[in-house]
């Protein structure tokens, strides 16, 4: 479900499922609004509510974070009839599904986003996890929602740079499927930073439309085609690590990964100067970076290596990319010269222009 107040169809449709037991699982920040709307919601229902809060950030998507909402389900106590609801952005979204999925090996699971990047990405597809020292998502697994609704309202109150992280996958889908999607942000990207009621509506319900699209068609990423929702991500994830999460918001860490691989692009002859270009121009205009924040320990290139062979998508021992060869065009690749790379990485995580 998306649109404006699409919270109050979903809690009617959670009550319509069965369930007498829910558990909100809800990032602190949005406690005592979307979260508060949704337990309101389901309590008039009589279902009984349980609400569990989660610290703000990147770092709550962790081992100790799971096991502490493990023990809390187990007091309650939860069994298989027991909903989960999570409410907030990606990383209540993916700690909730996670812990869901393996509660009692496995709890439906319902999905409230509150920001941008969720409502576009990562709410949609069931894939949840949570993070180690070592990456980014090594931990997780696939779990479908039972529901998702996207309501448009929750981005009004969203700080500013929440809202232009999440622009970091908007700009994405239009390079990986979608050229008129690309060429449309172009074109609105006035109404769309001023959050224009309208433009959101078209920008999300597009995105969530090309997203369900290729999970539905590659749900566990084994033909290669669910592997281009991760352009960007690659360089984007080992960057995460490498400044610790928390420090960039996902959606900035993306658009980093975006630039750095539209120069492999360019460098092994997939891309023109001209495409590297409006897409950084307008990654630019969203107000997201392209490089990597100064004082990265060194040494970042040999440290983001390491970090980027434990990537999902790698495959003995052999790193690889998605680079896009026409706007609304990707392929999957490890054909990249390891100095190419090198050189790329280093302009690029240590703020070389």
């Amino acid at each position: 479900m998306v649109g404006p107040g699409a919270i109050q169809p979903l809690t009617t449709r959670i009550a319509a499922a069965g369930a007498r037991r829910m558990v909100v699982i809800a990032d602190v920040a949005v406690a005592a609004g979307p979260a508060a709307s949704v337990a309101a919601g389901l309590e008039a229902s009589g279902a009984a509510v349980t609400t569990l809060t989660v610290p703000s950030g990147e770092r709550s998507k962790s081992a100790a974070e799971t096991v502490r909402l493990w023990e809390a389900l187990a007091a309650l106590p939860a069994d298989r009839a027991t909903h989960v609801v999570a409410v907030g952005g990606g990383v209540v979204g993916d700690l909730a599904g996670f812990v869901a999925a393996t509660f009692v090996r496995g709890l439906p699971v319902w999905q409230v986003p509150t920001t941008l990047v969720a409502q576009v990405d990562s709410a949609i597809g069931g894939k949840t996890g949570i993070n180690l020292a070592a990456g980014k998502n090594l931990v997780g697994a696939f779990w479908q929602p039972v529901g998702v609704a996207c309501d448009s309202d929750t981005l009004a109150s969203l700080p500013d740079r929440e809202f232009r992280s999440g622009l970091a996958e908007v700009v994405k889908y239009g390079v990986i499927l979608d050229a008129p999607l690309f060429s449309w942000l172009e074109a609105h990207a006035a109404e769309v930073l001023t959050r224009d009621p309208a433009a959101l509506a078209h920008v999300v319900s597009r995105c969530v439309d090309i997203k369900a699209r290729v999970v539905e068609e590659d749900e566990h990423e084994r033909t290669g085609l669910r592997a281009v929702l991760n352009y960007g991500h690659t360089v984007g994830h080992a960057l995460e690590a490498l400044a610790g999460y928390g420090a960039l918001l996902h959606g900035e860490a993306v658009a980093i990964g975006m630039a750095a691989a539209a120069r492999l692009a360019a460098g092994t002859g997939r891309w023109t100067v001209d495409e590297v270009q409006r897409q950084n121009s307008l990654l630019a205009r969203f107000g997201l970076p392209l490089t990597a924040p100064p004082g990265l320990e060194e040494p970042v290139v040999e440290r983001a290596l390491a970090v980027m062979a434990r990537d999902k998508k790698s495959l003995h021992g052999r790193v690889r990319f998605i680079l896009p060869t026409a706007i609304g065009r990707v392929e999957l690749t490890d054909d990249v010269d390891s100095s190419l790379l090198e050189a790329v990485l280093r302009d690029v995580l240590l703020s070389v222009a």
